[in-house]
């Protein structure tokens, strides 16, 4: 007598799942705005919901969130990547570990985005009308540089989806 077993295990990413993965993101920011005044809470909100609209549909490749000087990254940015985990599993960390003390004289808070393949798959007016449904509007840049370079240290997951942060450190 011979006995075999099965199991299928279909997740769907959900409004729930990209909400809290993005709201990790916007405690990070928040405790980026307590350490260096930046951004300000009403932004944060706008960022939050735009990272739960790419997440939800799944148009997110990968975003920075962080301070430019002279048109490069500096310590303190933070870059999340968005990745399928393809039935495979992924930590949630905690939010964090946004370090204190950077040297952000004559820098500003910026953000970039890049999107995922499927974006690319839309129509313009199927791109448009996504857009038109986001809290602000992003224009067209050449992608910036960094001064330092970029350490993996979080990966925030749900709903089969996950989102792994790199932190600027610097040379010195």
């Amino acid at each position: 007598m011979s006995m075999s077993f099965t199991q299928t295990d279909t997740t769907t990413f959900t409004e729930t799942h990209a909400k809290h993965i993005s709201a990790k993101v916007a405690a990070d920011l928040k405790r980026m705005q307590r350490f260096y005044g930046a951004p300000s809470d009403s932004h944060i909100a706008q960022l939050e919901a735009e990272m739960i609209a790419f997440l939800k549909a799944g148009y997110l490749g990968k975003v920075t969130y962080g301070f430019k000087r002279d048109g490069n990254w500096i310590n303190p940015t933070l870059r999340y990547t968005a990745r399928d985990l393809a039935d495979a599993a992924s930590n949630d960390d905690d939010p964090g570990r946004v370090l204190p003390g950077a040297d952000v004289t004559q820098a500003g808070f910026n953000s970039y985005m890049n999107y995922s393949a499927k974006w690319s798959t839309l129509t313009q007016g199927q791109q448009e009308a996504f857009e038109n449904g986001l809290p602000f509007a992003r224009v067209g840049a050449p992608e910036p540089g960094v001064i330092g370079y970029f350490v993996e240290d979080r990966t925030y997951s749900a709903g089969g989806r996950a989102l792994d942060r790199q932190s600027v450190r610097s040379f010195s």
